[in-house]
Parts: structure tokens; sequence; C-alpha cells
């Protein structure tokens, strides 16, 4: 059985309802058509039912199991304005500023939705930035406990791989730390390990990676996955962990006994913790158009409750597959 298709069955054992804001986007109205299908999630959209439902009228989806919400005729709305105006009056929000923006940003209407408890998720993305995800996600739902930092990551799906847990792989940082430090670096790789048991369910074995091996090559660079590696190791001494690695010697065994012999970590890692987030953006979707591989996410790790972007070139069937993850991330809260 496929990854995802794991993923689904898991998010129908406890059906969590996810809240949809993109309701202009038509990948979105296709998505949500094939979830109530499947039975994956219980569905919320954001936005005026007639223009929604018009929508899926020209697709030829069926939404009419779909809850959709306008916030202009919602029942709790000055109870959500005046929550978010409780949030951010230190910042200088009146009430009024708080409906407004509830009246007119779908996002952080969404958040609001899981914030107060009428959606255990959100998914977002498909036609906003990462940016406009994670800022009102932070600002209204903060992050979790112990949690040092707030990441991104994506999980890659392989076909016909031999690598990683059967081809199934995390990728992290792909969309949110454009150049962590050693210590962040170090707390991503404890949050992935989690994100990775917690969705995958095997253990995780990190790989620290970096165009030098075991002090193959000398640079700044190299410096800093190494002590990211050692920060790893002391701060969180379960994880099963090693830096700094090529991904050939991450990845397969032969390479692995040549450049890294002795590593528990080299030859069988499936998470894959990237410098910076050139390196980790790049990877990914390359792997993903060359490798033909499904990438879910960027997905959100950090955060107090489940709340998961898109790339904006994500297909519908990427959205149904993030929702399941984060229907899954949901039964963990």
């Amino acid at each position: 059985m496929a990854f995802i298709d794991v993923i689904k069955e898991k998010a129908r054992t406890d059906k969590k309802t996810i809240v949809l804001p993109e309701t202009s986007d038509k990948r979105t109205l296709i998505a949500a058509a094939n979830i109530i299908k499947e039975d994956i999630a219980n569905i919320i959209m954001v936005g005026k039912e007639e223009k929604i439902m018009d929508g899926a009228g020209w697709l030829e989806v069926d939404l009419s199991e779909v809850k959709v919400i306008d916030p202009e005729h919602f029942e709790r709305l000055d109870e959500y304005a005046n929550t978010l105006y409780e949030l951010r009056k230190a910042k200088g929000m009146t009430l009024e500023q708080a409906k407004e923006i509830l009246l007119k940003d779908y996002l952080t209407f969404g958040v609001m939705m899981v914030k107060m408890n009428d959606a255990h998720g959100m998914v977002a993305g498909a036609c906003h930035p990462t940016a406009d995800v994670l800022r009102p996600s932070l600002q209204i739902l903060r992050t979790a406990p112990g949690v040092k930092l707030v990441s991104g990551f994506f999980i890659l799906d392989v076909p016909d791989c031999e690598y990683g847990e059967n081809g199934t792989f995390l990728f992290a940082d792909c969309g949110l730390n454009q150049d962590p430090t050693a210590e962040e670096l170090a707390d991503i790789a404890d949050s992935s390990a989690k994100s990775f048991k917690n969705l995958v369910g095997s253990k995780p074995v990190i790989a620290m990676l970096s165009h030098s091996t075991k002090g193959s090559a000398k640079h700044p660079l190299v410096d800093k996955v190494q002590e990211a590696t050692r920060i790893a190791r002391e701060q969180y001494p379960h994880l099963c962990i090693d830096g700094e690695l090529q991904p050939d010697a991450a990845l397969v065994p032969h390479v692995a006994k040549s450049k890294a012999p002795g590593s528990e970590v080299a030859g069988h890692a499936n998470v894959l913790i990237f410098p910076n987030l050139d390196c980790g953006n790049i990877s990914y979707k390359l792997v993903e158009r060359l490798g033909k591989a499904n990438a879910y996410g960027p997905m959100l790790q950090g955060i107090s409750k489940p709340v998961n972007d898109l790339s904006r070139g994500c297909k519908w069937e990427d959205i149904v597959g993030v929702v399941a993850l984060t229907a899954v991330q949901a039964q963990l809260v």
C-alpha cells in the first residue's frame, strides 16, 4: 500500500474537520470533492456559498456535503473578533480592525476556526505564499509547548525506490527557515524526527546533509552542520543522527561503507536535514519532478495546532494528501 493510502486510512479511523479557505482556487474545489468522496475528513470552506457552488457546477464536482461558512453571516463573528482583538491588541490592533480582517482575510478566518475549536486544522497555500499562511498561524495559534522553532518539511514518496523507508523520506527545512543556525538545525532535526515517527510510523534515521562527509571538505557551511550534529546529540540523545554526510553517503549503503564506515545512519537515512532553505527547496523540487515523487507539504511543525502549507505549484491530488496528513496530525494533538 502506498504511503498516502496508509495516511488516508488512518484519517478515516477518527475523522477530523479541516478548513480550506482558498475557495476561489479550482484545485481546492476539486480536492474538497475528492476528500469527501474518499471519506478522509469533514471539510469547511470559507466564502460565498453561491460562488463556491457555481464553481463546483462548472467543474462538475459534488460539494453538497461540504460545510460553507461566509464570514459576513457567521453567527460567531463578534466572538471571533473579540478573541482576535485580545490576542493582538498589544500590537495595536483595534476591535474594528479585527472584525474587518476576519471579513476580508479568509486565511485569518480559517486559523481562527482552528483556534476556536470549530475545525481541527487548516490547509492553504495553493494561491498564497508561505508567509501569508504562517503569519496568522503564529500570531493566533502560537508555538506548541517546548518548541523552540517552527519549521517546514515535505514528505517525499519516491516510486520504485530502495532507499529511505521504502522510498518515503522527510525533507527539512524546505519552506520556511532560510539560513538556520547550528542550534536551529538541531531543533529542526528533533522536530522532524517526531513528525516522521508520527506520520510514517517508522524509526527516524536522521542525516545532517552537507557537501562534505566526515571532514572531506573544509568550509564554514561544513562547520555549521558539524556543530548542529554535535548539539543535536547533546540535547536530544535519543535521536539516531549523524553528520555531516553527503546525500550519497546518507542513502546508499555501499557508498556509506566507503565514506562513513561505522556510522549507524549512513546508508540508511530516511530523514534528511538540509543546511539551508536553498538546498532543501531545490532538492525536494528536483526529486518531485525528476524522480516523479509525490511531495506533500510544506507541512509546518511546531505550531500548537495543525496548519499546513501548500506549494503554489501543487496539483489537486497534493491538496488531498496534505489534508489527510493534517487530519492525522490533528488526531495526535
